[in-house]
């Protein structure tokens, strides 16, 4: 059955504050040709978390607050298949007391619209009681630089 909401429109590349590249792999491609969808995640979370690590917001061993994906989707839109260079394109869109929504495009060569689109939620918690706390200003100032 197919919705009767309309689906919003993919965001072209200008859309997107930053840049992470991926080289698609041999065993990323499926029994069908082309990337399976599960992969699309493990860029995704690549792009975030190697972007969160650069500026200091991600210290896997000792980080507090930590990032707790709460909420995650992605619209596929066009085959991508090995060896296709990929390029993640990130945005943040909504910075709230304690959660961020970033929305990622997955590009390949220069073409438009971008191949899929997915997002990720984190819930920022404390690293020992699990229990959301609010996001330092220092992490809002860097996290506002992917912001449209």
């Amino acid at each position: 059955m197919e919705s009767i909401l309309p689906k919003p429109p993919l965001l072209p590349r200008s859309s997107y504050r930053h840049w992470h590249a991926i080289t698609t792999r041999w065993i990323d491609n499926d029994a069908y040709g082309h990337v399976n969808n599960a992969v699309y995640y493990h860029w995704l979370d690549t792009a975030v978390n190697g972007w969160l690590i650069a500026n200091g917001l991600l210290d896997i061993e000792r980080g507090d607050p930590i990032g707790l994906v709460v909420e995650t989707g992605c619209r596929y839109a066009r085959p991508v298949r090995y060896p296709e260079p990929v390029q993640i394109g990130l945005r943040v869109d909504r910075i709230g007391s304690s959660s961020v929504t970033y929305r990622l495009g997955v590009f390949t060569a220069d073409v438009e619209p971008p191949a899929a689109e997915g997002h990720f939620t984190h819930v920022y918690v404390d690293r020992a009681s699990r229990r959301p706390r609010p996001l330092p200003e220092a992490w809002r100032e860097k996290l506002a630089v992917l912001q449209s």
